[in-house]
């Protein structure tokens, strides 16, 4: 079964996605003006300034921990580490690459799902790439099929894989058997699903900004601790992402395909950008400054802290470890993270990697399972039974991967990731003159000292194919009269 993932993963991966998501990365940043460079400013202005009071959707900043809750997982921790074993610490210039690529696509993503999103029959804003792909392009076979991918992905498999990553961190930590991990993460994870969106949002907003804090802040106590080290990691990373240390030895190409495969994976499965899922968040924000492409932007720095800020703290604390160099070849994934935390900070680094672990893999699942009902109610399934079937799959996939080898869970991972990717990728380029002149319409407003409003008056071609009453008033209610 490994082995038939495997081959897959290396058609899919070595391929095709790669270069899609290379090229769509470039091209996204090109047709929206390298809007991830020039308007950095703009994230605070949007986040602390949430005028909008609109009772159908979560804010922006729950929209961005909502997603950043279904981004940061075990990717950034056992992610990071296996990108180190596989692909060398090369790997991690090339998760920067993505990134900065990513954020691009992440921004044209989420644009379009704001712009698409509709209301549901209790009046909560919903949306996503199923929505974008019925409405935009008027296909909604394509939709069905993205839904099914990301509810298999989101809803069963990835959920296995965060399940492994808490098992693996608690078993190594406490010694705690693994079948009794499983059973607790499946009553948890049962009593939070219950609460849909909103209430992964109100959990999202307090747990992830202090989880990534106390992480990052780890990190740079690991740094500061062997500061000596810093010029050698700068070094080995550069040098290893072009594979400039190992060109006597022959096996340059072979080591830089590595290191960008690995990379460009491990940073896709951690940030998520084009893969099509923090649209489901953004879709369901009530937006401020009242246009599309604001929450483009908010979503967009999910990327950079995902994995220029987070994954590069996993990296730091290993590689200025120094475990990277003596570690045997079976340790990997959180294995290799708590032991390099411990080997500077002591034992308790061991209990302390677990409990992060177990921070940002549930956080991780509750997300996960939200964006999966989302696209269930996109099929129009949204009975008590298909939903309480649909939660008890995803209860048993929970504990699935408490038991799994981690390598299959992550290559069934792969696999799925790469499946929804391409189709999101394929609707997107599709939809790119609309992100266009909706990125053209916002960033001319700012340049006026005006706050963006979206009018679908200037876009005839645009107010066709969007859902009644979303947009016709983009006042907030506050000021409407």
């Amino acid at each position: 079964m490994a082995d038939f993932f495997l081959f897959i993963n290396e058609i899919l991966w070595g391929s095709i996605l790669i270069y899609l998501l290379v090229g769509a990365g470039l091209w996204f940043t090109w047709r929206c003006g390298f809007v991830q460079f020039r308007y950095l400013a703009q994230f605070r202005s949007i986040i602390l300034a949430n005028k909008n009071k609109d009772s159908s959707g979560i804010s922006s900043f729950q929209a961005l921990c909502t997603s950043l809750a279904a981004r940061v997982g075990s990717g950034n921790l056992s992610g990071v580490a296996l990108a180190l074993t596989l692909g060398g610490p090369g790997a991690i210039f090339w998760m920067w690459v993505v990134a900065m690529l990513g954020m691009a696509t992440s921004f044209v993503e989420c644009t379009l799902a704001q712009l698409y999103k509709t209301r549901d029959s209790e009046g909560n804003y919903r949306g996503g790439p199923a929505w974008y792909m019925e409405r935009g392009l008027g296909m909604r076979w394509m939709g069905v099929m993205f839904s099914i991918f990301l509810m298999i992905a989101f809803g069963l498999i990835f959920n296995a894989v965060q399940a492994n990553s808490i098992a693996n961190a608690v078993n190594n930590a406490f010694g705690i058997p693994k079948t009794w991990v499983g059973i607790a993460l499946v009553v948890l994870t049962a009593g939070v699903i219950w609460g849909g969106m909103r209430g992964t949002a109100r959990i999202s907003q307090w747990l992830v900004p202090f989880m990534a804090l106390i992480w990052v802040l780890m990190s740079l106590v690991v740094m500061a601790l062997n500061i000596e080290r810093l010029p050698e990691v700068v070094s080995l990373v550069f040098k290893s992402a072009f594979g400039w240390q190992e060109a006597a030895s022959g096996a340059l190409g072979f080591t830089i395909s590595q290191a960008i495969t690995t990379g460009f994976q491990r940073g896709m499965f951690s940030n998520e950008a084009g893969m099509g899922s923090s649209p489901n968040a953004a879709a369901a924000a009530a937006t401020w400054p009242p246009h599309p492409a604001s929450q483009g932007l908010v979503q967009m720095f999910g990327v950079l802290i995902d994995t220029i800020i987070i994954c590069s703290a996993t990296a730091g604390i290993i590689l200025f470890s120094g475990i990277l160099d003596t570690a045997s070849p079976d340790l990997n994934g959180i294995r290799l993270v708590q032991q390099a935390l411990s080997s500077v900070v002591g034992s308790w680094g061991t209990g302390f990697i677990a409990l992060i672990v177990m921070l940002f893999a549930f956080t991780s699942i509750v997300a996960n399972y939200a964006y999966a009902e989302n696209n269930l109610l996109f099929l129009q399934q949204k009975s008590p039974f298909a939903t309480v079937l649909f939660r008890c799959l995803a209860l048993v996939m929970v504990m699935f991967g408490t038991l799994s080898p981690l390598p299959l869970v992550w290559q069934m991972a792969d696999v799925a990731m790469a499946f929804m990717a391409v189709t999101n990728l394929t609707a997107i380029l599709l939809l790119s003159p609309v992100a266009r002149d909706l990125s053209i319409d916002y960033l001319r407003q700012l340049k006026l000292g005006k706050t963006p409003v979206f009018d679908p008056n200037r876009f005839p071609e645009i107010k066709s194919q969007l859902a009644p009453g979303i947009w016709d008033n983009s006042e907030p209610p506050e000021t409407r009269r």
